[in-house]
């Protein structure tokens, strides 16, 4: 018998974290009778005077949001990490019990001022000033920190409790877990192979054309060789760019439209407000901006948990937390789906009295 990557179990190794994914397409033909999310509401108002994200609402302690336009940022009224004030643990001898000082800020950004539209439904020229005010986010907090955490949870399966359109920045003076992890592979490929790994990826997916959801003259979105979440997919730009603050004009824009695209999609594919968590991940800043990071690639994930359907979704627990990854849907399937779904979002063939796509 003859491996088919479609039918035979198999793992798969993620070059940016150093470890692997177990991939078993054969499970998506058992029947599901797991737990089932409730359908999401989308009778959002536009604009929600009680809703603290909202312009002119009043915040939990006591801020008023000015009457904003475009895009808003604000320090997060409860954050995580804090600028200021806290000490710094003592050192303790026992190489068991060891602690460092965090300091850093957590700020969110809304995208709009309306809570009823979403990124995808948003024109290009917004989320071009999006994108702009994400590189001056960079520019601003990574003069000072290490690392700026870029972030998105879209939906209430995400943990996000307010569908008013906005994303999160949390700034630290530590480089956090994953953005280590990836720093340490990518420094060792380039060491190893004398390339960079994600510039490499890049061009292996325009070569094999397995795994592409959207291709544009800046940027490639994939679903990952490596992929662990049903649809997640990879944002790379095709050329070697540290940090979204290098983004050419051209870059930016084509980017807002790449975003459109994919999130349309990802909207299209069960006809629901999809969610998501979503981050960028791009060379260190603070005390590292002197040093030689062109090992890194500037990218962005984007971690939905749906798997059947606009109510079934995936649950990492059990082998998962325990053992390793493992999906069903191989990344070349998941690839092909969203790839022949409209870029034309359903809300708008909804209004312009437009069938419906097969696959919803």
């Amino acid at each position: 018998m003859d491996f088919n990557p479609k039918e035979h179990q198999h793992i798969r190794f993620n070059p940016l974290r150093g470890d692997w994914v177990l991939v078993s397409p054969h499970r998506m033909k058992r029947p599901w009778k797991g737990q089932i999310e409730k359908p999401v509401a989308e009778n959002v108002p536009r604009h929600d005077p009680n809703n603290p994200l909202c312009p002119g609402a009043t915040r939990a302690k006591g801020e008023v949001n000015p009457d904003y336009t475009s895009t808003f940022m604000f320090e997060n009224d409860f954050p995580a990490l804090l600028p200021e004030g806290a000490p710094s643990p003592p050192e303790d001898t026992h190489p068991l019990l060891q602690a460092r000082s965090a300091v850093g800020t957590c700020q969110v950004m809304c995208f709009h001022p309306w809570s009823d539209v979403t990124l995808p439904l948003m024109s290009q020229e917004e989320v071009v000033k999006v994108i702009k005010k994400w590189s001056e986010v960079i520019n601003d907090l990574g003069a000072k920190y290490d690392w700026v955490q870029i972030f998105e949870n879209k939906g209430a399966v995400m943990g996000c409790s307010n569908p008013h359109p906005h994303c999160q920045v949390w700034a630290s003076n530590f480089m956090p877990n994953e953005p280590r992890i990836k720093d340490i592979h990518q420094r060792k490929y380039l060491q190893e192979h004398g390339r960079v790994l994600l510039v490499d990826y890049v061009n292996l997916e325009l070569e094999r054309k397995e795994r592409i959801v959207v291709d544009s003259p800046s940027w490639l979105v994939v679903v990952p060789y490596w992929a662990t979440w049903p649809y997640e997919t990879m944002l790379i730009p095709k050329r070697h760019i540290l940090r979204l603050t290098d983004l050419t004009q051209q870059e930016t824009g084509d980017l807002a439209d790449v975003m459109k695209k994919l999130l349309t999609k990802y909207d299209n594919l069960f006809e629901t407000s999809f969610p998501y968590s979503m981050g960028w991940h791009g060379a260190p800043t603070g005390t590292k901006l002197s040093e030689d990071h062109s090992h890194w690639q500037l990218h962005a994930m984007y971690y939905p948990p749906l798997l059947r359907s606009a109510t079934v979704k995936k649950f990492m627990v059990g082998y998962e937390m325990l053992a390793q990854a493992q999906r069903d849907l191989t990344a070349e399937q998941a690839a092909a789906t969203l790839r022949d779904l409209p870029d034309i979002h359903y809300k708008k063939r909804e209004r312009a009295g437009i069938a419906p796509s097969p696959s919803s």
